[in-house]
């Protein structure tokens, strides 16, 4: 019997996901007979049953496209606005799979799409997930697609900021995402040749930074790039962080539910790269200026290799779902992919180790990681 598949976008837009919607899309329709029904705007869409057919037309032509054709939001199915409050969709969302008779429901997310979709598969929905993200940040998978693309983009900012830190003799601090962990800002700092990299897994003492541009002043270098993470915090925030994370009554959330620490980072110190700017400008004497380069890094086509990484995730997919193989992630192994159970993905961060050979690297060429 035909299957018939769903398929959503969720979370942040990020390159490689219409390349990805593609590699499902023309393995299971042209390989293994599957209809595809897709749903715009993530789980939202699933909700409210707003939903359209994929055929081949329909995927003509959107390989190299940015961002997604289906649209996407961050609605979670447990807690969705609705009517000015948040409501628990997740049986609408199971009624609406089966009034659409899936087969099973591929959702193109990171992190948190990981966790609603183990929800949901929880229900009894046959779910399957692929991991998307520039920050690369998702569990259990050697990459995620979007990553390289935004590195590529990270990187060509730090080299053209270059010209003009050099010009004027000043310190450029470069704002690359990256919340929860420093993938990215590690690895175009590194690519692009900044002087000091700071990531959310090392904090950094502001006086260690400044030293290591003082250091550069006195051998005759008066400029320095400091590409730092969102999600960079110094020790001292470190510090409050776990002390309230260790009270009770910190970081409250409505509803009495404890705020995670990157939430309390968020509202805390939501300034914290200007903030960098400043105190480097009054401990170095430089000008300092900073970049932020937000949302610039996630637009345009996507780079060979996201292409490529989308695809064979996509056409992956395809196959795990011809086999009945449901509840898990497609993860990049090596050349090929596995599948990963959700369980063990889900509410999971791939983090930059302390030993990571990127982090070794950028010591040994020298390299100031704030520490």
């Amino acid at each position: 019997m035909t299957k018939y598949i769903g398929i959503l976008t969720s979370g942040g837009d990020s390159p490689g996901l219409n390349a990805a919607i593609r590699g499902v899309g023309k393995a299971a329709l042209n390989h293994y007979g599957m209809q595809i029904i897709c749903f715009r705007d993530g789980f939202r869409g699933l909700m409210e049953n707003r939903s359209m057919p994929l055929d081949g037309g329909a995927l003509s032509d959107i390989l190299t496209r940015g961002g997604t054709i289906l649209g996407t939001s961050r609605d979670k199915p447990h807690r969705m606005p609705v009517g000015g409050k948040l409501l628990d969709m997740t049986e609408v969302i199971v009624g609406n799979y089966h009034d659409n008779h899936l087969d099973a429901l591929v959702c193109l997310g990171g992190g948190g799409t990981q966790k609603n979709a183990l929800r949901l598969h929880q229900k009894g929905l046959n779910v399957i997930t692929l991991p998307k993200t520039i920050d690369n940040d998702v569990a259990l998978t050697d990459a995620t697609f979007g990553f390289d693309t935004a590195l590529g983009i990270a990187t060509d900012a730090i080299d053209r900021l270059h010209s003009t830190a050099h010009s004027h003799h000043r310190i450029i601090v470069v704002e690359i995402m990256g919340h929860r962990a420093g993938w990215l800002a590690l690895g175009a700092g590194i690519a692009g040749g900044a002087d000091v990299i700071l990531i959310p897994e090392i904090p950094y003492a502001v006086e260690s930074v400044a030293e290591a541009i003082r250091e550069r002043s006195r051998r005759g270098k008066p400029f320095s790039i400091v590409a730092v993470a969102e999600g960079a915090i110094s020790r001292q925030e470190h510090q409050a962080l776990l002390a309230a994370d260790k009270q009770p009554a910190a970081g409250k959330k409505k509803g009495g539910k404890k705020a995670a620490p990157e939430e309390l980072a968020e509202t805390q110190y939501a300034d914290r790269t200007i903030k960098l700017a400043k105190q480097l400008e009054q401990l170095t004497g430089l000008e300092a200026r900073v970049t932020i380069l937000g949302h610039l890094q996630r637009g345009g086509i996507p780079s060979a290799t996201d292409h490529l990484l989308a695809t064979r995730l996509g056409t992956a997919c395809a196959k795990l779902i011809d086999q009945g193989h449901y509840g898990v992630m497609v993860a990049a192994h090596g050349e090929g992919t596995k599948a990963v159970k959700l369980e063990e993905v889900a509410g999971k961060v791939k983090s930059v180790p302390p030993d990571h050979p990127w982090v070794l690297s950028a010591r040994h060429v020298g390299t100031s990681l704030g520490d």
